[in-house]
């Protein structure tokens, strides 16, 4: 019994007693390294291009990679708005042809010229063009070429 009364003596004495150890004290102390020379490493300055060199070749292959991802993304957008404005111009084509054919309508014409009081041609008032090949109809007025002779 002795042995546990010293062991429970021993744990409340530490639990009751402050600390009294010596505090730790850190003196500034400046190093000299003028006086030290760099070795020269052949084998690592040879390993440290290859790593640069490494490095340099994965850089532009990451950057050729990013550049050719960013140009296909942007030609999308190019490639949308072209297919936009294709589609645009094939609307308003539609709607031009759709407007040419309404204003051809003879239909359209005769009643429009009726009520500007305009009245259906004299017979021999119309030439038409494609039937110049008769020998005795009126010919429409054309424009010869005419040659030039300079006199030296």
């Amino acid at each position: 019994m002795s042995a546990v009364a010293t062991q429970s003596a021993i744990h409340t004495g530490r639990r009751k007693s402050c600390w009294l150890g010596t505090p730790e004290i850190y003196f500034r102390k400046t190093i000299d390294n003028s006086r030290l020379v760099k070795l020269e490493d052949p084998r690592r300055e040879r390993e440290m291009r290859f790593f640069g060199f490494a490095l340099c070749c994965l850089f532009l292959l990451v950057m050729g990679y990013a550049l050719q991802h960013f140009r296909a993304i942007e030609y999308g957008y190019k490639i949308e708005a072209l297919r936009s404005q294709r589609e645009d111009l094939t609307n308003m084509n539609r709607a031009l042809r759709l407007e040419e054919a309404s204003l051809r309508d003879p239909e359209r014409i005769d009643l429009t010229a009726r009520k500007l009081g305009l009245q259906p041609p004299q017979p021999g008032q119309v030439l038409r063009m494609d039937n110049a090949t008769e020998p005795g109809a009126p010919v429409m007025a054309s424009v010869t070429p005419v040659a030039v002779i300079s006199a030296r």
